[in-house]
């Protein structure tokens, strides 16, 4: 079996929120050959004013955050994952974009931004197969580093719907659903 292919990158372009972009991402990476559909619904549901500050919670080699970032020139998108080879592709999935208004670095859920840091617009596409404990917790720590009237947007798989109704109105005090397909729904909480 011929493995030098997985060696190189894998390339493709997507047109997301009516621009096109190009992302680079590898084997080993979430869904590194074409945007998942979680992410996609994210992305077509996201609201992102011209200046917001952002926060990519789990960014993976991108997508999420460099659609936010397009979406707020004046803003400025912090994009963050644990994953090294994540955070590097996304860094150069950035500059491949001409984005020059965001940072991508290496966080374990919020451990490495600063406590006193706070954002318009929490982003999340977590995955799936995280305990409720650990999303309660990343729910938690998303509120703390709201702005007031800033909001937190996820995707999450269905099965997990009136879990994260739950949480969401016990934690923010709201919350409200914008999409849902067969497999994903994506909603938002805001902080009061």
């Amino acid at each position: 079996m011929d493995t030098s292919k997985f060696k190189d990158d894998i390339v493709f372009w997507d047109t997301l929120r009516e621009k096109k972009f190009c992302f680079h991402s590898t084997w080993g990476l979430f869904s590194p050959s074409v945007i998942d559909e979680g992410s996609r619904l994210l992305i077509n549901a996201m609201e992102i004013h011209p200046s917001d500050m952002v926060l990519d919670l789990g960014c993976g080699y991108g997508p999420i955050g460099i659609v936010a970032a397009s979406l707020a020139p004046q803003g400025h998108v912090h994009m963050v994952d644990k994953d090294f080879v994540a955070v590097e592709f996304a860094k150069n999935n950035a500059a491949l974009n001409y984005l020059k208004n965001c940072e991508c670095y290496l966080s374990n859920g919020f451990s490495h931004i600063d406590p006193k840091r706070t954002f318009h617009v929490i982003l999340s596409n977590p995955p799936s197969h995280m305990p409720k404990e650990l999303l309660t917790t990343f729910f938690q720590d998303a509120k703390s580093h709201l702005k007031p009237g800033g909001k937190f947007y996820l995707v999450i798989a269905v099965r997990l719907k009136n879990y994260l109704k739950e949480a969401l109105t016990e934690i923010f005090g709201n919350y409200e659903k914008l999409a849902v397909s067969k497999d994903y729904i994506v909603a938002s909480a805001t902080k009061m």
